[in-house]
């Protein structure tokens, strides 16, 4: 099982401008007090990221993989569901920077906003 399976992250958008990505709040998305866990939002923040990287990429022998990870935390939440909304600042030769904005849907409370920089590596 994966990251999205394990997760449950659903991609709704994903080219080369924009990345959409949402993933149920749970029980497995939570720290020990009931809110979403930090690294959570990390990890859908480079998530959407590296889905956008990979798609600039277009190349089924490099993938985009993330070198950098700067997260700021805005609001906690402990119900409903997530969304993160990814887009290119820089895409050069070698790194992208992307922006990606964490929202809750239901609240539409800004949860995090994450700078992520994104090399590529042959697989």
């Amino acid at each position: 099982m994966n990251t999205l399976e394990f997760f449950g992250i659903t991609t709704e958008l994903a080219t080369a401008n924009e990345v959409v990505l949402t993933m149920p709040i749970t029980d497995k998305t939570k720290q020990p007090y009931g809110m979403v866990h930090g690294g959570v939002n990390a990890m859908l923040a480079e998530t959407a990221a590296s889905i956008g990287g990979n798609t600039v990429l277009g190349d089924a022998h490099r993938a985009a993989v993330g070198v950098d990870l700067e997260i700021h935390h805005l609001n906690a939440v402990s119900t409903g569901n997530l969304k993160a909304v990814a887009q290119p600042i820089h895409i050069g030769h070698r790194l992208q920077t992307w922006q990606v904005n964490i929202y809750e849907t239901t609240t539409e409370t800004h949860v995090a906003v994450s700078i992520v920089t994104l090399t590529s590596r042959t697989i």
